[in-house]
């Protein structure tokens, strides 16, 4: 019966994925967003509801580790796997406002989060705190989205394009996004209790059941909808739904946690020792490939699955205690890291300098 969940659920997880970009693509249009916007926030936070669901219900059931290891091992599966996936499937372009603003809060925020664990918990007011902020930013969105479509559209051509089956086209693409929700979050529901059964059976730590199997189920909707997206050629969709579904888990999911936890959510030494800033290095990496030329090219996505393959190895590492650990930790920390920092900072500069040079004048 669980293998029987595992499959039915990923099936709807597919299924709901391609529904919802369908819709959500042609609500970007009708309501006079941008795919970037839409990414951002429809299908971003729709795509992130399971993590809301089993963070909440973690919280409630003093299983905080389930439920911060899901917020943080999400962030970290959702760029390193999902992107490198997507950039793998086809080379993603990054647009100007995800380097100059969406990724630079993705950081900012996440820095917060390590502030916030420094106590060694969650409280009430910081969860509101995030939940404030998820209000101004979606708010900041919505508004600078429909000053700039006012500001280049035509309205005469846009109201006789929709002026005739308006109703129609917004009830059924409102429609699809609900249904396709609707299938993500019941397939996201299968698929983590019958790989939580699995896990558990193995004997695995509560705090590595939430940074690998329930990250990872709850952040399939993620993968097929980016992967999805990024096929169909809505590559705005694509990276913007990892993006804003990074900043949804921290503000949505962990404040709305945090606030709905009797005492708080606690949060372990190694989560604030090693996943966090985890989460926040890789947030980082972000920034470099994202601006060097505006596209995650294939090398990049190869690149970042590669480090999430490093990271989920060390998880199962460290749980097992193997005596292979402290070589892998060697070589990852004096060798790769700073490899990859430093080709990173080169191809900035070059990228930079390129940008900087003065066109060359036709005589």
């Amino acid at each position: 019966m669980v293998i029987v969940l595992f499959i039915v659920g990923l099936v709807c997880l597919i299924v709901g994925a391609e529904v919802l970009v369908r819709g959500a693509s042609r609500l970007a249009a009708a309501f006079g967003l941008s795919p970037l916007v839409i990414g951002l926030t429809v299908v971003a936070f729709g795509t992130s509801s399971p993590e809301l669901a089993v963070s909440i219900k973690a919280a409630l059931s003093d299983q905080a580790s389930i439920g911060v290891g899901n917020v943080v091992g999400s962030n970290i599966f959702n760029i390193l796997f999902i992107l490198g996936l997507s950039a793998l499937i086809v080379p993603l372009v990054a647009s100007q406002q995800l380097v100059r603003f969406d990724v630079p809060l993705m950081i900012a925020i996440s820095l917060i989060v390590l502030v916030y664990s420094l106590d060694g918990i969650f409280s009430r007011a910081e969860g509101l705190t995030l939940v404030a902020g998820l209000v101004i930013y979606l708010s900041f969105l919505l508004i600078q989205s429909r000053r700039e479509n006012v500001g280049a559209q035509d309205t005469d051509t846009k109201g006789q394009r929709f002026e005739g089956n308006k109703k129609y086209s917004w009830v059924k693409d409102i429609a699809f996004v609900l249904f396709g929700f609707a299938l993500l979050v019941l397939g996201s529901r299968w698929l983590v209790g019958s790989a939580v059964s699995f896990a558990q059976y193995l004997g695995v730590s509560e705090l590595v059941i939430g940074l690998t199997i329930v990250a990872a189920g709850t952040s399939l909707p993620e993968v097929v909808t980016s992967v999805i997206a990024a096929i169909r050629g809505e590559r705005d969709i694509a990276v913007g739904n990892v993006v804003g579904s990074n900043i949804f888990n921290i503000l949505g999911v962990l404040g709305v946690a945090s606030v709905v936890a009797p005492k708080g959510i606690r949060v372990s030494s190694a989560v604030t020792g090693f996943d966090i800033p985890v989460m926040i290095a890789v947030a980082f990496a972000c920034l470099p490939i994202f601006y060097t030329g505006g596209v995650i090219s294939r090398l990049e996505g190869a690149l970042f699955l590669g480090y999430y393959g490093a990271y989920t190895l060390y998880l199962i590492m460290a749980a097992s205690y193997h005596d292979a650990l402290p070589s892998f930790n060697a070589v990852m920390l004096y060798y790769v890291i700073p490899l990859t920092a430093v080709t990173l900072a080169i191809i900035a500069m070059r990228e930079l300098r390129r940008r900087r040079r003065p066109p060359k004048q036709i005589l």
